[in-house]
């Protein structure tokens, strides 16, 4: 990236005139056929269908160039793929570059449809998955093997927020086994609250439905590769038939204009009611990475620029199936769904025995219900009185 300041790098990335064409944001090109004057113009465009010439819809639109162009600057790669979902962008990473009797070194506490992909997909294809404990730091050597060819990371961790010491784990990968890839899953620093690829990392995926978009109402998925990996996870990637709409292109680069003031917000907001859950009675730990009581506080607090909205929290107790209805089911401000990122609160719950259900290495030190929440754009006050209110009703 240029040495621009962030803030001003998300205003202008992926807005040169040829995406403008003299309005503010990128024009909304869409197109399966993109037609040639002459057969020079067609010959051009062959040639140069992988470095942003026009040449058919599936290879992108002056629209995907734009954002692809953005997302390249912003994490500092070689290029960017898009993909439907972050689903899929980590599903066709991994497959770009994994052949039958290969290894996968897979974080324990990854978002669970990646481990599903793993133990659904993978093992069918004959790629074998070795589960690690996500705390762990340079003994991840002792389990690279012979055939180990993706390492994949996630951090923080997914719903239990541990951050993970990436320095330590690229640097351990690096001296067993060089041409590992390692991918690491940035949805919850939306890219730009860690520089995944300046630290070692090889791709850095996101679910760009979450923070990029902003506003819970589109999906896509994005990986920015290093010069090294880049040409491998393009052309496998659109042999998979890997593409999105020009409108999602679209609304999800004009999500990347207010992204650092939204950031911002969360941060601000999402400390401030970790600090005060930490003060409650009833809650053993709060799981914020930029609280000291997380675990790998130290690691965010060196690599990170900051951080987003969401992060848990575990009660003391583990409360009833009836108990955690009424405790869910009348919040105010906090709304039950899935996924997270837009300028909505979001609140869920899980039991101790389903995350360990879910925890294939390192399992789970809590017994209490665990409370996962995104804090949105809400007034901050409004929202810690939801959640005074719902220990409220643990009360009654």
């Amino acid at each position: 990236m240029t040495s621009k300041k962030i803030e001003t790098a998300l205003v202008a990335a992926g807005r040169s005139k040829r995406y403008t064409q003299g309005s503010v944001n990128s024009v909304i090109q869409r197109a399966s056929s993109l037609v040639f004057d002459t057969v020079a113009d067609k010959k051009r465009a062959t040639a140069g269908r992988a470095n942003g010439e026009l040449f058919y819809g599936r290879r992108g639109t002056l629209t995907h160039f734009s954002l692809q162009d953005a997302m390249t600057e912003l994490e500092g790669g070689a290029g960017c793929v898009l993909y439907p979902c972050g689903a899929a962008a980590v599903a066709n990473a991994i497959l770009a570059f994994v052949n039958a009797g290969d290894n996968v070194l897979m974080s324990g506490s990854v978002y669970e449809p990646t481990q599903d992909f793993c133990t659904k997909i993978l093992s069918k294809l004959n790629v074998s998955t070795t589960w690690f404990d996500h705390c762990i730091g340079s003994e991840i050597a002792d389990l690279v093997q012979p055939n180990t060819r993706v390492v994949f990371l996630e951090s923080p961790a997914s719903i239990t927020m541990e951050v993970q010491d990436i320095p330590s784990i690229v640097a351990a990968v690096r001296s067993k086994a060089p041409d590992a890839i390692i991918m690491v899953d940035n949805t919850w620093g939306a890219g730009i609250l860690f520089r995944a690829l300046d630290f070692g990392v090889d791709i850095s995926i996101q679910a760009a439905t979450k923070y990029l978009v902003g506003h819970s109402d589109a999906m896509i998925g994005t990986a920015v590769a290093n010069e090294r990996c880049w040409a491998q996870l393009r052309e496998n990637s659109y042999l998979m038939g890997q593409m999105v709409d020009a409108d999602t292109a679209y609304v999800t680069s004009r999500g990347l204009r207010t992204l650092a003031v939204r950031l911002r917000q969360h941060q601000e907001s999402s400390i401030q009611v970790a600090q005060w859950l930490a003060e409650r009675d009833e809650v053993e730990r709060v799981n914020h990475p930029a609280l000291p009581q997380c675990k790998g506080h130290e690691f965010w607090k060196r690599d990170f620029s900051g951080c987003s909205g969401l992060f848990s929290f575990v009660l003391k107790e583990r409360l009833s199936s009836e108990r955690l209805a009424h405790y869910l089911d009348n919040f105010s401000h906090f709304s039950m769904a899935y996924s997270w990122g837009g300028y909505e609160s979001l609140i869920l719950a899980n039991q101790p025995e389903e995350l360990a259900a879910i925890r294939p290495a390192g399992g789970v030190d809590f017994s209490g219900t665990l409370v996962r929440v995104h804090i949105g754009l809400e007034h901050v006050d409004d929202l810690i009185e939801d959640l005074r209110a719902g220990f409220d009703r643990l009360s009654q």
